[in-house]
Parts: structure tokens; sequence; C-alpha cells
């Protein structure tokens, strides 16, 4: 299943807050002004079907359980609005927005807006999302 969808991203700061916790958690990177749009390829993998799918999307790009996300996932451990992909016209980001279960990047909760790579895997609920690469908008 292939679709085009849009994201933003934002910031949450508990950084501080879950590291005088000891918390293990990624440092942020926050993203410059938005420039161009950049598509967001993510391949998507929902574990308890064994079930893979590739999916394209262009920046902001928000993945939840709500019918408004921009990538809809069933999985009742994955809140409403979970997760928001965006980028600075460079580099791709991912941060949680507020779940229940929290983010992932490559098994570290994610506690702030924090770059992504391709390869890296970003897990939300029981769906694991690995991102595959961003290239321009045309």
């Amino acid at each position: 299943m292939t679709f085009t969808a849009h994201m933003r991203l934002g910031s949450i700061g508990a950084l501080a807050a879950m590291a005088a916790f000891g918390i293990a958690a990624l440092r942020a990177r926050r993203p410059q002004p938005a420039g161009t749009d950049m598509m967001v390829k993510i391949e998507l993998e929902v574990a308890e079907r064994d079930e893979r799918r590739r999916v394209e999307g262009s920046c902001p790009f928000v993945v939840g359980r709500s019918a408004d996300a921009d990538l809809l996932l069933l999985d009742p451990e994955v809140s409403r609005r979970h997760a928001r992909f965006e980028n600075d016209g460079r580099t791709v980001f991912v941060s949680d927005l507020h779940s229940s279960n929290g983010t992932f990047l490559n098994g570290r909760r994610v506690v702030e807006t924090i770059e992504v790579r391709p390869g890296d895997v970003i897990d939300v609920g029981t769906v694991r999302l690995t991102f595959l690469g961003s290239q321009p908008c045309s």
C-alpha cells in the first residue's frame, strides 16, 4: 500500500526530567526552519501479524490511530497522534506527540525532536517503522 501524506514536526522538551530519573533517552536536535519539503520513505512492519509494507509521504507526517493521521495504525498501543516526522530541507526528524506508550528510536525513548537516518528503526506501540531515506519533493 502506497500513499502520499504531509508531515510537520514539533519538539517535546522533557530530556532534563527524564535524565534526572535515570531514564535512557536520546538527545534531541531541533530542526531549522523548514526549507523545501522532502519526500519521506518509511517501511512499516506490523510485528503481530508479520506483515510488511512500504509507504511514502512528505513532511510533515503524523503517525497514529486517529483517522486524521497521515499514517493510520490500528494497533491499540498506538496513541491517536503518536509521532511526527518533519524536515528542515536537508534532514528528517521524529518526535513523540505525548503518546501513552512512547516512541523509540533504535530502542531508546524519544523525548525531544531527533534526527533520523536511513536504516533507523522507530517503534510506536507494537509497530516498527524503518526509515529508508528521503529525497526532495518534485
